[in-house]
């Protein structure tokens, strides 16, 4: 193929190929030259031109095939667009010739299109270049029209367009004559022409003003001519035309009286009543019309009429939002009309009217809902509102006109009936969809809309009754507060007018819809509205039989409200459920002799109510069973059983009773069967199982009845075939935009369309998609539906000699039936098989060989059945046989029988029908064996090739993908041979054959595939694959089809996944582009999957090449949007049009996607994005920008500023929906987030600015705050209260985010400061009196968060939000009862809990903030600091939630005991209190629980704080009056008064803190995986303030059992969080508990002496763990389960200290490692907690722990003893050096009878540390020795001699010392002296002095060594002070005889350290800094020890003139340099000195 790319054709290489490679060889050369030409300089172009006009010349001429004319087509116009165009006119006429040419033959018939598709492309290209000879051109193909065939008739259409675009007005001369060739073709037989005729005419009337004005009329009959018989892309193209014409003529503007043929104006009304003609009368003509009104015969057709129903779709649209806007009166009128009594055709069966009912909501759909924004539909909503009003008091005055006569003139009733129904539905959806913002519209009085809704629920019609309740239904859903009283006021009205039929049925319709609406609405409805309903329910089931004229509507009311009931669920429905089971139990007779009297009593009319009845009850049984699975136990079973047996009686014995009582009880009858089939299908069948048989035939004789109707049952044949079969085999069944009206088509003429009169059962039900009307079908055919499930259930379970006999019977029947009538038998006994076999497959049953048989014979029949829907339905039951049978023989036998037949036959209903039984064979069998694959390709090939018949082409292809799919590795010998016979079809099926192409497109899919990766492959054999894929992808991607450029989509899709380098992404982008807003919706939806997919693999690539594609513009089709807003703009603008579920799913996935990927780098785009949508609709007049208060005028002008739109363009989103701007509230969400994943800059102003400064480009999200809270400001202040919350949770998000980063400019402020009043201004509307209760719980969130971000400081301002809060206080104090009753109770639960729990974050922040201000003033006393630190509301904050702490503390502690109590485990239920808790009811407690658990945490941690601030005793509350206004908190207590009484203070106590620490072991010990870490670190907080105070410590350490059992818990807590902040805090708690135990401890010794008296210390019983013996029992010990939690912790950060994993201690020495700072912090915890333990123990427990803790202390040591800079020590040696000190200082090691065995350990342990310098095999090079020396001087000054002063110990020791002081690290050295410094002046000379004997000497030497040679650095200097510091150490230490000795040593050392005045001038600042040193000291010395000073001075001449010139020195530079302070003093000391010196 690489030959293929040059600019002329290779012909050699072409030459040697065959047929099919040189086609591909020929479009792969053309497709490169169509690039090529568009890049290469025009001069190159022009030299070679001659010579490729030639060869595209010859190529003409050898039969091209059509993407291969239409590629020559396009690059012949490229050449001369580029190159010279002399030589075109040449061109120009040999197409001519070639079309001229009389040769007929089909073999040249390519060569004439190809002619023809030329000369069209070159106009198209060149146009006016080529306006002169073009009227031959014309000429000649009109000509050649006239003979041609369907293939050329469309291809000359698409020609005539291409000329007619590229000539303009210039075209003028042959416009009518192109005209009227079009208006032929525009009826033609072909679709496809008709579909290019329609093209044609739509380019036409662009120039040709004759078509909208003097003939319009003509062109709109033609156009309903032509939708006659039309198929759907014959609709989509002809209404596109039509729409497009009628709009163009209404909105003309006509040229002068010049042109005399468009004088005439046609008005909006004559428009409109031309499209009503279409509508009404179809395209019989204006004429003609009047005959057939006459005669009275059969109305439009449905074609016809859907047709017309799109073009009234595209005429508005054409004319946009604005216009209807303007003219909606007038239309709307218009369009209900249609279905109004003045056209009486459209209505006359209830078949048509429901057909165009469907057309007229369609039309209002697509047009109100679909271009306006949100504004204009309330406006709409208003205009329907009046109309409904309208048509009331038409009927009004019909039914209250006194005259009989007239008043029985149903006529008018049904007349009105269906405008209201259409008017009811669209006010419906129109609410449905505008959601909460409809909230204005229906508390606007003057239009009355609930009223007029509720009005029209009594209208005599029963489908206005439904569609009334329906409307309701809706409303309830988009407006959940006005649901409640909604069902409150039809609950009302049913009661009292219980004795009117239609009140009765009508508002029961109402209730039924308006329950169907609450698992809408999340808050639900008060739970005892189920009680009223129920009563109300039984009542009317009661009272049906007094009054004959209501008993009908009466007991369909009772059952339609018990079966609408059933929807909420178990817990409201288990109370009523025994009287439900009575009712049931009563409707049916007892036994089936009661039946038998029955039947012989009784007339037609008492038959019709107990059939109604029963089918209710039945219906009732079966919404129960659907929507309460859980209560369904045994019992209840068994309780719905007995009347089973008789309703199947009753079943068999209907037959019998229509024969007696007349025709009226046919409907009842069918609905009864319906009602028992559904049933049964839900049941168990073993629940029937007496009954099977009589079921089975009464099944039998449903299914071969003889009055079903053939055409209808094709509706549920969809159901049995694959949905992947139907695309292909059934264009009607693919989901379309238009699908709503395009289902009646399917139906056929003869058969309505669902509606909801014909079930008014399924008002209430679920599963109703989106906002459409529930649509069941007739019962006639649902109860064939029904039977046919029923059938597949009962017939498995019967035994095998009844299913022969039945199916016996069931092929008889359809063998002796005839025509249309054995069709439908058959299909009904097909389904009904299908049903079996596909239940049998599911239970793994298996069937006998006689049954087989039997249903082989069934589906081969079937198989070969005209209906195509049959053959597709019977093929998939041939498979399932098939899979059942599970035989290799067998499968194998069905496939021979299908081959056998294809090689016969020879008729496209045989061959399609078996090709497909092959495909489905191997989609349910994963292919039939490797020995038939061949076979099966073999014939499956050559099927494909029929090109007689595309029919059999597209079956076969299609059963080619399904064996290539499940063939899977199987199929790779066969992957090139059908590559190339795909690519060959691709390239000569002529695109007419649209379905043909798409199953191409399916088999290609299936290719690439069954290729997967190997598409990588670099071999040429895998490229050869690959080039073929992609050629084959190109021609389906230009194929006029939109369902194939679907296909062709989805395989590039396919290609990128596996092969991403090899397929161009930029043109598959541009492509994917354009084909964004295509009027089909499977081509968007394979847009958007494909999208998706590429975006999450490469976002920006995508995004770049969107965007460049738009710059070019060189494709008009792209969206417009693209320029401006980029692809994400354009997606948010289709997500915000488009209404296909998964479509939008899709959408929403591919922006996250971009945005995960993209919104760091693109962050200014997609803020603006966001901004654009949230601020395009904001209604700004209804919000409240900024707080109302009069300090701030200065903010408002800035906020008001905003909210105003700057530019005046038009915006890409105008009025975007509510939904829409939810995502975009989501979306600012998730941007946030990436951010703070991303660059620390996003969220750190000044960096921010800094980095800003360097590169302008660089964009952070810290500079975009204002529009983040601006953005959040409009959505938590607008109507939607969906967008609400959204942006409630922006503003958390917000807040949480940016509360701590600081104000450059305003030293200790923060940035959010200067929006508190924004914040406010959010907030308020939430805690208005109407705001649904998650608004105001999310609200309080945001307040707490708010306050407790401690963004405010100054109080005032923090009281504005704080005064939201205490509003809402005030509301929920009234407890459960005081909330509104709009929702359920579980809904005031949820706000009661949000708002304590936001008043228990502010509570715990005052506390903290309280404790850090008093920390601060400690630490800063006196620094000027201290002011700003503890910002003024530290305190304040605390003071303003105090005043109202009494309330909230009760509040909290009732909170928690309802927590308390609804955890406790099941079986417990009984203990829980009847009526509930303080803030749930007992029968919402389920729906509470969850808001409890959101919650409890924060509420613990604040009743914990508020118990210890009050020290457990209540300041304000005695015992008696413990919980005022909440149910008591006494716990078990049944009332206040009773129970409180008795409990004294204490134990009020207790159950407060065994209530909180219950909560907490409880939720510690079971945590769950989802435990979030703020419940864990929130609960742990709890424990730690509980054990602050004394009380709980008290309770703590005397109850060991307690102690060990939190200790196991939190240990078990630290084990499984990995979180360092949470095991933190447990070992805080830890620490707790252990001083609870010493505490505990000390206490008993201290009373046990008091107690003893003087009494022998000998006799004191022992105290604490380990008592005398010393042992610790596992699980019985404090100390043991507090060693294990340490070693845990430990162990986990030092694995090293585990002896298991480094064999015995102290082999493996490894590296010391330095900890995380986390790490670090948990060790020091954990040592801190060993080192209480000794004092919890006796003396002998001391004794068995101590070797553990010692082992862990200095195994810290040892582990991280890291040489920090500096002689630093690390925190954890730090902590573990502390450690250490408090074990050795412990009084243990002094207590008599621990004191010899601590000293022996001690001993070891500082052998140990001591062997940490040389271990054995010499390892731990790196320890730090000051460390190590610091862990010795521990030892030395805090144990006793006794332990240290053992001479090997000693000697030991004293080595260390030596060696350190010869380090060479001077850091070392100057450490030792430090240390040394604190053991000589150890006041026990035992201690010191064998230190000082040993070290002295070396420490003179050292200090000498130093002046010798000058210390270099500061270092240096500092050993050398130390060093000072230490000898005079000494001298204080030494007795008075040896002071003098060791002054006289000191003293030359000083001295020599001194400099003389010329040296001090040079010296550097370390020597000069000794200088001083030395001289200070002197100073110091001289007067003290004077006469020591006086003899040394004497003695030494040369010492003295040295101190004499150094002090004289001083002096002159303290007069020289600047009076500091330093030098001031010490001239002061000088000059006392040399007085004294000198006596």
């Amino acid at each position: 193929m690489e030959l293929a790319h040059s600019l002329l054709l290779n012909e050699e290489a072409s030459s040697q190929l065959g047929e099919v490679q040189k086609a591909e060889f020929i479009f792969e050369w053309l497709r490169y030259l169509e690039k090529l030409l568009l890049a290469t300089n025009r001069d190159d172009v022009r030299e070679k031109q001659k010579t490729l006009v030639e060869q595209l010349l010859s190529l003409l001429n050898s039969s091209p095939g059509p993407p291969t004319r239409k590629l020559l087509a396009q690059n012949l116009a490229i050449l001369y667009s580029i190159g010279d165009t002399f030589s075109v006119y040449e061109t120009i006429d040999k197409c001519n010739d070639l079309i001229r040419s009389k040769d007929d033959s089909p073999s040249y018939l390519p060569t004439k299109l190809a002619a023809v598709v030329c000369l069209g492309s070159l106009y198209k290209k060149l146009g006016r270049i080529l306006a002169n000879g073009f009227t031959d051109t014309v000429g000649n193909i009109l000509k050649a029209m006239k003979s041609a065939e369907s293939q050329g008739r469309y291809e000359i259409m698409l020609s005539l367009q291409s000329i007619l675009t590229g000539l303009g007005a210039a075209a003028a001369p042959c416009h009518r004559d192109i005209y009227k060739a079009a208006r032929s073709c525009l009826t033609d037989r072909s679709m496809a022409v008709r579909c290019a005729a329609a093209k044609c005419l739509l380019e036409l009337q662009n120039e040709a003003a004759f078509m909208w004005s003097t003939d319009l009329d003509s062109v709109a009959t033609l156009c309903f001519k032509s939708f006659e018989g039309s198929n759907y892309d014959v609709r989509i193209s002809v209404s596109e035309l039509l729409g497009t014409v009628l709009a163009k003529a209404v909105v003309a503007k006509h040229p002068g009286a010049a042109s005399r043929q468009s004088a005439r104006r046609v008005s909006l009304e004559e428009v409109l009543e031309l499209l009503g003609a279409g509508f009404l009368r179809g395209s019989s003509g204006f004429l003609r019309a009047s005959g057939d009104m006459l005669k009275g015969s059969s109305s439009v057709s449905r074609d016809v009429r859907v047709g017309v129903t799109q073009a009234y779709v595209v005429f508005v649209s054409t004319l946009g939002g604005a216009w209807l806007e303007k003219n909606l009166a007038v239309f709307l009128s218009h369009i209900l009309s249609l279905v109004s009594q003045s056209n009486p055709k459209a209505t006359q069966t209830q078949i048509d009217a429901v057909c165009c009912r469907r057309c007229v909501s369609f039309i209002l759909r697509a047009t109100i809902g679909g271009l306006l924004g949100e504004k204009a539909q309330a406006a709409a909503a208003k205009d329907i509102c009046q109309a409904v009003w309208k048509l009331k008091r038409v009927m009004d005055a019909v039914l209250s006109d006194g005259n009989l006569e007239t008043r029985l003139s149903s006529m008018d009733v049904a007349a009105s009936q269906h405008m209201l129904v259409c008017a009811l539905q669209e006010l419906g959806n129109l609410i449905h969809s505008l959601g909460t913002t409809a909230a204005p519209l229906l508390q606007d009085a003057s239009t009355g809309l609930l009223d007029s809704v509720i009005s029209v629920v009594l209208h005599p019609s029963i489908s206005v009754r439904l569609a009334a309740a329906w409307c309701l239904h809706c409303i309830a859903v988009a407006l959940p507060s006005y649901l409640t009283p909604l069902l409150d006021r039809c609950l009302e009205r049913l009661t009292i007018l219980k004795s009117s039929p239609e009140a009765v049925t009508g508002f029961g319709f109402a209730v039924a819809a308006l329950l169907g609406a609450v698992t809408h609405c999340p808050l639900g409805i008060p739970h005892g509205k189920g009680k009223i309903i129920m009563t109300l329910a039984e009542d009317l089931l009661c009272s049906a039989a007094q009054n004959s004229r209501l008993s009908l509507q009466r007991t369909q009311a009772g059952w339609l409200l018990i079966a609408a009931l059933m929807t909420l669920g178990p817990a409201v429905v288990s109370q009523h459920l025994a009287r439900v089971l009575l009712l049931w139990k009563c409707v049916f007779p007892v036994s089936p002799k009661d039946l038998e009297t029955e039947k012989s009593r009784g007339d037609s009319f008492t038959w019709q109510v107990t059939l109604e009845g029963r089918a209710g009850a039945l219906c009732a049984i079966k919404s129960f069973i659907s929507h309460c699975g859980d209560l369904l136990s045994e019992e209840v079973i068994q309780r719905l059983l007995p009347p089973l047996p008789c309703a199947v009686d009753l079943l068999t014995q209907l037959s019998s009773i229509l024969k007696t009582y007349g025709s009226s009880l046919k409907t009842p009858s069918v609905v009864y069967r319906q009602r028992l089939y559904e049933l049964l299908i839900l049941l168990p069948p073993e629940t029937y199982k007496g009954n099977l048989c009589a079921i089975l035939k009464e099944l039998a004789a449903e299914l071969t009845a003889p009055d079903t109707q053939a055409a209808a049952s094709t509706c549920f044949l969809p159901a049995l075939c694959h949905p992947d079969d139907l695309l292909i085999l059934s264009p009607l069944l693919q989901e379309t935009d238009h699908r709503f009206i395009e289902e009646q088509l399917l139906l056929g003429n003869g058969v309505a369309c669902g509606s909801l009169e014909y079930d008014p059962y399924s008002i209430y039900e679920k599963d109703v998609g989106g906002d459409s009307v529930p649509k069941p079908l007739p019962p006639a055919l649902s109860v064939i539906s029904s039977a046919s499930k029923l059938f597949g259930v009962v017939c498995a379970n019967v035994d095998e000699a009844q299913r022969v006999l039945i199916l016996e019977q069931l092929l008889n029947s359809i063998k002796h039936t005839k025509g249309a009538r054995q069709q439908t038998v058959q299909l009904h006994v097909v389904a009904a098989v299908s049903n079996l076999l596909k239940y049998v497959a599911g239970s793994k049953q298996s069937l006998g060989p006689e049954v087989r048989r039997l249903v082989l014979t069934l589906v081969l029949g079937a198989l070969e059945s005209p209906n195509p829907l049959l053959r597709c339905a019977a093929s998939e039951a041939w498979a399932r046989l098939a899979q059942v049978v599970d035989d290799g023989a067998f499968t194998a036998g069905l496939a021979q029988v299908s081959f056998d037949k294809l090689k016969s036959a020879r008729d496209v209903v045989t061959r399609t029908g078996h090709s497909l039984a092959l495909g489905s064979l191997h989609r349910y069998l994963g292919g039939i064996g490797p020995q038939h694959l061949s076979s099966c390709i073999g014939v499956l090939y050559t099927l494909s090739q029929d090109s007689t018949s595309p029919d059999v082409q597209t079956w076969a292809l299609h059963s080619l993908s399904l064996t290539i799919d499940s063939a899977g590795a199987l199929y790779h010998g066969h992957v090139e041979s059908t590559l190339s016979l795909i690519v060959m079809l691709l390239l000569n099926v002529p695109p007419t054959h649209a379905p043909v192409h798409q199953s191409l497109g399916r088999c290609l899919n299936a290719l690439i595939t069954t290729l997967g990766p190997e598409l990588q492959g670099n071999s040429t054999s895998v490229s050869a694959l690959r080039t073929s894929c992609l050629l084959g992808c190109a021609v389906m991607q230009d194929h006029p089809g939109c369902l194939v450029q679907a296909q062709a989509i989805s395989c590039l899709q396919q290609l990128h996944m596996f092969a991403p380098r090899h397929v161009n992404l930029s043109s598959l982008v541009s492509c994917l582009c354009v084909n964004l807003c295509s009027p089909y919706l499977l081509l968007r939806r394979a847009v958007l999957a494909c999208l998706r997919q590429l975006v999450q693999r490469e976002a920006a690539e995508v995004s770049e090449h969107a965007v460049m594609l738009a710059r070019d513009g060189r494709d008009p089709a792209a969206d417009a949007n693209l320029r401006e807003v980029g692809l994400e703009g354009a997606l948010l603008a289709l997500l915000d049009r488009e209404t296909d579920e998964s479509l939008c799913r899709d959408i929403r996935e591919t922006l996250h996607h971009m945005l995960t990927s993209m919104a760091v780098e693109k962050l200014s785009l997609w803020l603006k994005l966001c901004k654009d949508v949230l601020a395009a609709s904001a209604d700004f007049t209804a919000v409240t920008c900024v707080d109302t208060m009069q300090e701030e005028e200065g903010d408002r002008g800035d906020d008001a500023s905003v909210l105003t739109r700057g530019d005046d363009r038009p915006h890409p989103f105008s009025n975007p929906r509510w939904a829409t701007r939810v995502f975009a509230a989501d979306c600012v969400c998730r941007i946030i987030n990436q951010c703070e994943n991303a660059n620390g800059a996003h969220f750190d102003i000044a960096l921010a600015q800094e980095m800003k400064k360097h590169d302008s480009r660089s964009d952070f999200l810290v500079l975009h705050l204002a529009d983040l809270i601006r953005m959040a400001f409009m959505a938590a202040t607008d109507h939607s209260d969906q967008l609400r919350l959204s942006g409630l949770d922006t503003l958390l998000v917000v807040i949480r985010q940016f509360a701590d980063i600081a104000e450059p400019e305003f030293p200790g402020h923060v940035i959010l400061e200067q929006y508190q009043a924004n914040v406010g201004a959010a907030l308020r509307p939430a805690f208005t009196s109407e705001t649904p209760p998650d608004i105001t719980a999310k609200a309080c969130q945001v307040c707490s968060a708010w306050i407790a971000s401690g963004v405010v400081s100054d109080l005032s301002d923090l009281r504005r939000v704080h005064q939201l809060l205490v509003s809402s206080l005030t509301k929920i104090q009234a407890g459960k009862e005081a909330l509104s009753q709009l929702y359920n109770e579980s809904a005031s639960t949820m706000e009661i809990l949000a708002v304590l729990k936001a008043w228990a974050e502010v509570y715990i922040i005052a506390v903290q903030r309280h404790k850090n201000h008093k920390q601060t003033l400690k630490t800063t006393i006196n620094s000027e600091d201290s002011m700003r630190s503890g910002s003024p509301s530290a305190a304040g904050l605390l003071d303003l939630v105090c005043t109202d702490l009494a309330t909230l503390s009760r509040l909290w502690l009732a909170a928690l005991q309802d927590f308390a109590l609804l955890t406790l485990p099941a079986e417990f239920a009984s203990q829980l209190p009847v009526e509930g808790g303080a803030f749930y009811t007992a029968e919402t407690s389920k729906n509470a629980t969850l808001h409890y658990h959101n919650s409890w945490a924060l509420i613990l941690h604040a009743a914990a704080l508020w118990l210890t601030s009050t020290g457990f005793a209540d300041p304000d509350e005695g015992g008696a009056n413990l919980s005022r206004p909440v149910t008591p908190t006494s716990m078990g207590q049944g009332s206040s008064s009773s129970g409180a009484a008795v409990k004294s203070p204490e134990d009020i106590y207790t159950d407060r803190f065994h209530l909180i620490l219950g909560i907490s072991v409880e939720f510690l010990c079971s945590l769950r995986s989802d435990a979030s870490v703020e419940s864990i670190t929130a609960c742990l907080h709890a424990l730690q303030a509980l054990l602050d105070v004394p009380w709980p410590r008290s309770r703590i350490g005397s109850d060991q059992d307690l102690g060990i059992e939190l200790l196991n818990v939190l240990h078990r807590v630290i084990v499984t969080r990995e979180s360092p902040a949470i095991q933190l805090a447990s070992l805080e708690v830890v620490r707790q508990i252990i001083c609870a135990a010493q505490e505990h401890v000390k206490e008993k010794r201290r009373s046990a002496e008091v107690d003893d008296g003087a009494s022998e210390k000998e006799t004191l019983p022992e105290f604490g763990e380990g008592k005398d013996t010393g042992g610790l029992v596992p699980g019985k010990s404090l100390v043991f389960a507090t060693l294990e939690l340490c070693v845990c912790i430990l162990v986990r950060q030092l694995p090293e200290l585990n002896p298991k994993l480094t064999g015995s201690p102290g082999v493996k020495a490894s590296k010391p490692k330095t900890l995380s700072e986390e790490g670090s912090r948990l060790v020091a915890a954990a040592l801190v907690i060993l080192a209480e333990l000794p004092a919890v123990c006796s003396p002998e427990g001391s004794i068995s722990i101590l070797p553990t803790i010692l082992y862990l202390a200095i195994g810290v040591l040892r582990e991280t003893a890291v040489k920090l800079p500096g002689g630093q020590l690390s925190s954890t040696v730090a902590a573990s050096l502390q450690a250490l000190k408090g074990i050795l200082t412990s009084p243990m090691a002094r207590a008599e009878k621990s004191h010899e065995a601590w000293t022996s350990l001690l001993q070891s342990a500082l052998a140990t540390v001591l062997d940490c310098w040389s271990p054995v095999d010499g390892a731990h090079p790196e320890l730090d020795e000051v460390s190590l020396l610091t862990a010795v001087t521990v030892f030395i000054l805090s144990t006793s001699p006794e332990v240290t002063a053992v001479p090997c110990l000693q000697n030991r020791c004293i080595e260390k010392f030596k060696a350190a002081l010869e380090s060479k690290d001077s850091v070392v050295q100057m450490k030792t002296c430090q240390l040394l410094h604190s053991i000589f002046q150890y006041p026990t000379p035992a201690t010191s002095y064998p230190y000082i004997y040993s070290l002295a000497s070396s420490i003179v030497e050292k200090l000498q060594e130093i002046d010798r040679r000058n210390p270099e650095d500061a270092t240096e200097l500092q050993l050398c002070q130390e060093g000072i510091k230490l000898l005079e150490a000494l001298v204080t230490v030494a007795e008075e005889e040896h002071r003098a000795q060791l002054v006289a040593c000191l003293l030359p050392i000083l001295v020599s350290f001194l400099l003389d005045e010329n040296a001090l001038g040079s010296a550097t600042s370390v020597t000069r800094s000794l200088h001083d040193f030395a001289l200070q000291n002197l100073m110091q010395i001289g007067p003290r020890y004077s006469s020591v000073f006086k003899s040394v001075m004497a003695s030494s001449p040369a010492l003295k003139a040295r101190l004499e010139a150094a002090v004289k020195g001083n002096q002159e530079s303290v007069r020289v340099g600047p009076p500091s302070k330093h030098a001031k003093s010490l001239a002061r000391t000088s000059s006392i000195q040399l007085k004294t010196s000198f006596l």
